[in-house]
């Protein structure tokens, strides 16, 4: 079943749970509109990398939101937001270990053969194209900075 597929049962399944369902609902309900967005942009259906990457834009953006509402005292709304995180969370691939990661930022940096803090841009880049949303790119960025020192 491709990921796709498993957010419309999801909806569906959130529709009918109707009052326990809401959060879910309206989080699948908007991730579904941010990839129908990205198809209308591409002018063509998503694979389920990009639908993975689609998702973790939004999870990231829910993530960079949380600090503003907690100095604005809006609770209410942080925890809404990590619920959303949640459910966003329970279709991209199981994050990695900060020790997962460790060994294939060494292996990248192995590869290209630099060690310069210049060469960052290089070495995030393939990285990230190996992690495929399977790890934060804040935490993937700190590594790096913490093994080119």
């Amino acid at each position: 079943m491709s990921l796709n597929d498993k957010l419309l049962a999801d909806m569906k399944e959130a529709m009918r749970e109707k009052e326990k369902g809401k959060v879910r609902l309206s989080t699948i309900r908007m991730v579904r509109a941010a990839l129908k967005n990205a198809e209308i942009e591409k002018k063509r259906g998503l694979s389920d990398d990009e639908i993975i990457d689609v998702i973790s834009r939004e999870v990231k953006k829910r993530k960079d939101v949380i600090p503003d509402y907690e100095k604005a005292n809006r609770f209410g709304d942080v925890e809404q937001l990590q619920e959303e995180i949640k459910i966003l969370q329970s279709y991209l691939p199981e994050q990695l270990t900060e020790s997962e990661l460790s060994v294939i930022i060494r292996d990248v940096i192995e590869a290209i053969g630099t060690n310069d803090i210049k060469d960052k841009g290089k070495i995030m880049k393939t990285v990230m194209s190996r992690l495929k949303g399977k790890a934060d790119g804040k935490l993937v960025s700190q590594l790096v900075d913490k093994m080119l020192e």
